[in-house]
């Protein structure tokens, strides 16, 4: 049987984004394994059941001069070893970081995707060349993070085997406070209204308020802002879960409010209903929730997405309409409302490419150009997607190299290549 090594050394969410490659390649059969930060292991073999799990110690790692990270040094160089003596035929690496290129360097170079380092020389898959191009347009493109990784996988599962239809479980509602960059979660006292809002229009008996250790002064915040009826149904538990306790709290809520998160991604997981705010350098087209019935809010102003190293460029204006008070009335689901301007809602549905997130409210200014660029990604996979625009030959122009089809990336060193 064939044996097969994903390398994701990225962090929570970015596990979860994963599952399309694990069940293309487990599909396949063969042998899967999964080299992962140690410190999600346990996580991703409940995600992953029949794959083979090797924690790698890749972040979190301790002051390099100590004796700690000695011992993770060793650690590590003991789990490439093992990796190493394997013989896998193929070898997919999901991440454009240190750590995981220098690990490719353990195996045959021919066997690897996604990238690798040969003889000291970075190298990307024409696949992975083409989204370093995109990704200066992210605006004008959209592709799920989950089905750019399936699409280094030799055949892909159909997308919405990936995840269960989004539906109630009877849990209550939960709130994600926020995710690691602080700018893309909305503030307690603009998020106090909308849990609120939200909490009042459904039937949900228990409010839970999810996130980590440090973020326990968000949810005391949020907590005061709360008015008294509802503060009697919310249990906090903020910093107070492990991964497996937060598996068990997601997978039975009724809806979970959050930011672009890793516990979003896990409600999607288990097919629990998504709300979700997207603002700053988040944006519902690249890290949305997977699957069918998830509902995302997303800023629209001209500067996003932005940058998430650098300064926000606007004042944070994405913010903005998210403490409008005329969003909570659309939030509701009054009839007849529109969101403030700069807002949009998408709801989560499926193309032949993968997961899309396809406007129902408000206004998306660049709808027709990133459906014209899902149509010309579509057509790199040998796929069409129905009714839908034809890719643009300016597209082409803009995002295709000469090399891309002339030479054979794949084996060719290109230590001056620019994407």
């Amino acid at each position: 049987m064939k044996r097969v090594l994903v390398i994701q050394l990225a962090r929570f969410g970015d596990l979860i984004q994963t599952k399309r490659t694990m069940s293309s390649l487990a599909a396949e059969p063969c042998e899967v394994h999964l080299a992962a930060d140690h410190s999600l292991a346990g996580l991703a073999r409940r995600l992953y059941p029949y794959a083979s799990v090797h924690g790698v110690a890749a972040h979190g790692l301790p002051d390099p001069g100590g004796a700690d990270a000695a011992s993770a040094i060793i650690k590590n160089a003991r789990v490439f070893a093992e990796l190493a003596a394997l013989s896998f035929d193929e070898v997919y690496c999901l991440n454009f970081s240190g750590l995981s290129l220098a690990m490719t360097t353990a195996f045959d170079p021919d066997s690897v995707r996604g990238y690798k380092l040969v003889s000291g020389q970075i190298h990307k898959d024409p696949w992975a060349r083409l989204a370093f191009r995109w990704a200066k347009k992210r605006r004008l493109a959209g592709l799920n993070l989950t089905d750019f990784w399936a699409a280094l996988a030799p055949s892909r599962v159909p997308p919405e085997s990936v995840n269960p239809k989004a539906s109630p479980r009877g849990g209550g509602v939960g709130v994600a406070l926020a995710g690691r960059n602080a700018r893309r979660a909305l503030p307690p006292e603009v998020l106090a209204s909308i849990v609120q809002t939200v909490f009042a229009s459904g039937k949900a008996q228990r409010l839970v308020l999810l996130g980590a250790k440090g973020q326990e002064g968000l949810a005391r915040d949020l907590s005061r802002r709360l008015k008294p009826g509802i503060m009697e149904k919310t249990s906090n538990l903020c910093g107070r879960t492990s991964l497996d306790a937060l598996c068990d709290e997601v997978s039975n809520l009724d809806l979970l409010l959050t930011p672009d998160t890793g516990v979003m991604h896990l409600a999607a997981h288990f097919g629990v209903p998504v709300t979700a705010f997207f603002l700053s350098s988040a944006w519902c087209h690249e890290t949305g929730p997977y699957g069918e019935g998830h509902v995302v809010w997303q800023s629209v102003v001209e500067s996003a997405p932005c940058l998430e190293s650098a300064p926000c460029p606007d004042g944070l204006r994405c913010l903005e309409s998210f403490a409008s008070p005329a969003f909570l009335p659309v939030l509701a689901g009054a009839r007849g409302k529109e969101p403030p301007p700069g807002l949009a809602g998408f709801r989560t549905d499926f193309d032949a490419l993968g997961v899309v997130c396809r406007p129902f409210a408000g206004t998306d200014p660049v709808m027709g150009r990133r459906l014209a660029f899902r149509a010309f990604a579509a057509r790199r996979l040998g796929l069409e997607i129905a009714d839908g625009p034809a890719a643009t030959p300016d597209l082409a122009a803009t995002l295709d190299l000469e090399t891309d089809w002339t030479l054979d990336q794949a084996r060719r060193p290109d230590p001056f290549e620019t994407v």
